[in-house]
């Protein structure tokens, strides 16, 4: 079980883009599993994740400080955010975070004299509880009492925040182009979603048509594939729009994209998990988010149907210089 275990943290890490540093000690990014990362403090890192164990930062972060389950406790410097999903967070006085304050579930334990200059977000709730963590990823999905549906809805809500998090490390200008999209042409963003809808079913329905004769095996894998990415993308890009909009409309500071992209998560899943509303609030969202990945191209650009202005019209030719009389 330990191998299969370390299997899928070391996926994970790949898509984080932290595995090639597995193992330093002296510098770049520090993973673990149900163990205590420690940051000394004349140590600097870029990274920290930790699934179901400690992270005790002294030194230095460049970036974020990530884990799930266990205690952080930081008493060195963070450079982005300190993100905790089900975990005991304990800022000492001389605590330093430069970008936000995440926590779903646990606790924040503060001692005067820290300073945070970015927003803090709190979720407290049965849904992120430290028990539900304790064991890592595995005790999230597999404990026992809780009801089968609310476990579904659980491991739906930590995938969404692991692509959260993915998304606004690796790629946050791609978010904050496909969210002002969807901010200055909300019904074109949308309308351009349902069609992308109903000409995807019909491509996905042609290709298992193909694929009695094999030609559309690997027609409808790709079809797959681009669907996956283009949701994903979509609607880690509300996320961040909820959580921006919201943000202005309390007067709140600007949000990191990290933190906008969590708040934002924290309103679309709460809205989710109301009956008959959170399904037609989940419908909308999923064709938004496929028209503001389609139009901006993954966030690449601005507007990818907008239409090119015409080339100024050419000037008239100089008239051609009388040829030298001949001798």
């Amino acid at each position: 079980m330990a191998k299969y275990k370390t299997v899928i943290l070391a996926l994970t890490m790949v898509l984080a883009g932290l595995l090639p540093a597995w193992g330093d000690q002296t510098g770049g990014d520090r993973i673990g599993w149900k163990d205590t990362i420690v940051v000394a403090a004349d140590e600097t890192r870029d990274s920290v994740a930790c699934f179901g164990g400690d992270v005790i930062v002294d030194g230095k972060v460049r970036r974020s400080v990530f884990a799930m389950g266990g205690t952080i406790t930081v008493s060195g410097e963070v450079g982005d955010a300190v993100v905790g999903l089900g975990s005991r967070i304990v800022l000492k006085s001389t605590a330093v975070i430069k970008g936000d304050l995440i926590s779903m579930g646990g606790t924040i334990e503060k001692e005067p004299g820290f300073r945070i200059e970015g927003d803090t977000v709190y979720f407290k709730g049965p849904l992120f509880s430290d028990k539900a963590f304790k064991n890592g990823l595995w005790g999230l999905i597999f404990f026992p009492f809780w009801p089968i549906v609310l476990i579904i809805k659980m491991v739906n809500v930590f995938l969404w925040a692991l692509a959260a998090f993915l998304a606004a490390m690796l790629i946050p200008k791609n978010l904050d182009r496909a969210a002002a999209q969807v901010r200055m042409s909300f019904w074109a963003v949308l309308g351009t979603g349902i069609l992308a809808h109903i000409v995807f079913g019909f491509l996905v329905i042609f290709a298992a048509l193909l694929c009695l004769i094999l030609i559309g095996v690997p027609i409808l894998f790709v079809l797959i594939m681009a669907g996956v990415a283009i949701k994903v993308f979509g609607r880690v890009a509300l996320f961040y729009f909820f959580g921006q909009s919201l943000a202005r409309s309390l007067k709140w500071n600007t949000p990191s994209a990290l933190g906008a992209s969590f708040l934002g998560l924290l309103v679309i899943e709460l809205v989710g998990f109301i009956p008959i509303i959170g399904w037609l609030f989940k419908g909308i969202l999923t064709a938004l988010g496929w028209g503001a990945a389609i139009r901006t191209k993954f966030g690449t650009v601005d507007n990818w149907f907008k239409k090119r202005g015409a080339l100024p019209p050419a000037s008239p030719a100089a008239p051609a210089a009388p040829a030298a009389p001949s001798c």
